[in-house]
């Protein structure tokens, strides 16, 4: 198993949620972090809320603008591990309703901006590095009706980290894939109907609740030490593929 310390992660959605809590986690074994996100503001806040874990700096860019994500790494100089956990809010239409101009911008959040992260992470990713995108439980479990789109986005991860891992080889290209996480995702898409949908999975679970962000941050820890780790995606979803 690789270690962390001295090493440099850039962690793209690093200012909330899951990347939140892998900026936090990271540091604890040693590595400096680069937390990225769209708002400055929320960047700031957290920085702050960061201050005591180790180094942590903020560069704000929005991973659909491929002039912010290049200036991103040329403001970041060379890194060893990369992780991407932004996100939006999914469609939710369903298939004979669908608002194709926020589709387009879904897929832009997601896959494309995964696209341009790998593009321009190459030419400054150390040798021996990685990469870790993120995708989700609705590919497995996709919500009906209004799952098609997102279910589609999130099982496309996990083809393109299996090319990639062949066509970076030595770097490590992987994924996450987490159930659900009580993150603020989760208030943008359901607002204060949040506690109900949580308190009915939750007892559905085999590990008898909701996950928060702390419990998925070791998997992308775990990917970026594991050597011999390429290709793959990790589930971390408390056993949700299951119910």
């Amino acid at each position: 198993m690789a270690t962390l310390k001295g090493t440099k992660i850039i962690v793209v959605g690093g200012s909330c949620g899951i990347g939140f809590g892998v900026a936090k986690a990271a540091p604890e074994s040693g590595a400096e972090v680069v937390i990225s996100g769209r708002s400055g503001e929320k960047l700031q806040a957290a920085e702050k809320a960061l201050a005591g874990a180790g180094r942590v700096t903020g560069i704000a860019a929005d991973m659909t603008d491929e002039a912010d994500v290049l200036s991103l790494f040329e403001k970041t100089g060379a890194f060893d591990h990369l992780v991407a956990t932004a996100g939006t809010p999914p469609p939710n239409y369903a298939i004979g309703e669908t608002d194709m101009d926020f589709v387009r911008g879904f897929i832009d959040s997601k896959l494309t901006g995964a696209v341009m992260l790998a593009k321009h992470a190459v030419r400054t990713l150390k040798p021996g590095g990685s990469m870790t995108f993120t995708s989700g439980i609705n590919k497995d479990r996709p919500p009906v009706p209004g799952g098609s789109v997102v279910s589609a986005v999130a099982g496309s991860f996990s083809y393109f980290a299996r090319a990639l891992a062949l066509e970076l080889a030595p770097t490590r290209v992987n994924v996450v894939s987490p159930g659900w996480v009580d993150t603020q995702m989760w208030d943008e898409i359901v607002g204060e109907a949040k506690a109900g949908f949580f308190a009915q999975m939750a007892p559905r679970l085999p590990a008898g609740r909701i996950a928060t962000p702390a419990d998925v941050a070791p998997a992308y820890l775990y990917l970026m030490q594991s050597a011999f780790t390429t290709g793959e995606t990790l589930h971390i979803d408390g056993g949700q593929r299951l119910v």
